[in-house]
């Protein structure tokens, strides 16, 4: 099986995690998932059990956790809200979700060394376990927790973000183009 060009791999596990996450209640199980592990900083994309994409990631330096303003990254079951930057150049700037016209460069990073750099594509996430990740002080959406591209030279295979799960641009580009708003996402350590 093939995914704008990805071809399929057996499922092996992380070791950590199940093999086959319980679902939040009223979700039923759909051809497939991304899933996200902490402990081993990876991204995988998962098709009816097949490995279609696997990708290195960067999830928070606290660690995972719920509250907001934690910086934190939230764990448990999610689903893309909202897919932002279709069509920008590599390295395009985003805040606040909107892209700023700029292009991410080290003169620009040295011009601003204090910004959290969101570039390319955002995967915004929304939480889909109420109490846990949905409503209230532990809302994934309003966290504004992303999946979304940051300067390739950050991405270590160390956790270092802020909540969000990082990624390398050309990754989270492939990614973006490769999933739908919708798309469930498990999050765990």
């Amino acid at each position: 099986m093939m995914v704008n060009g990805v071809g399929a791999k057996s499922f092996t596990p992380f070791g950590n995690e199940p093999s086959n996450p319980p679902l939040p209640p009223g979700e039923g199980r759909g051809e497939g998932y991304l899933d996200i592990s902490i402990a081993a900083q990876r991204l995988r994309l998962l098709v009816n059990g097949k490995v279609l994409a696997d990708y290195p990631v960067s999830t928070a330096k606290n660690g995972p956790g719920q509250l907001k303003g934690s910086e934190c990254t939230p764990t448990g079951w999610h689903r893309i809200r909202a897919k932002i930057g279709s069509g920008l150049p590599l390295n395009a700037v985003f805040k606040a979700r909107r892209p700023t016209g700029e292009i991410y460069s080290p003169m620009l990073a040295a011009e601003f060394p204090e910004r959290d750099w969101i570039l390319s594509r955002i995967l915004w996430l929304g939480g889909l376990e109420p109490g846990k990740n949905r409503y209230g002080e532990v809302d994934s959406t309003w966290r504004y927790i992303y999946i979304h591209g940051c300067p390739d030279e950050l991405m270590t295979g160390e956790p270092a973000s802020h909540g969000c799960i990082r990624m390398k641009n050309a990754d989270v580009v492939e990614l973006f183009d490769a999933v739908e708003a919708g798309c469930r996402v498990f999050i765990h350590e």
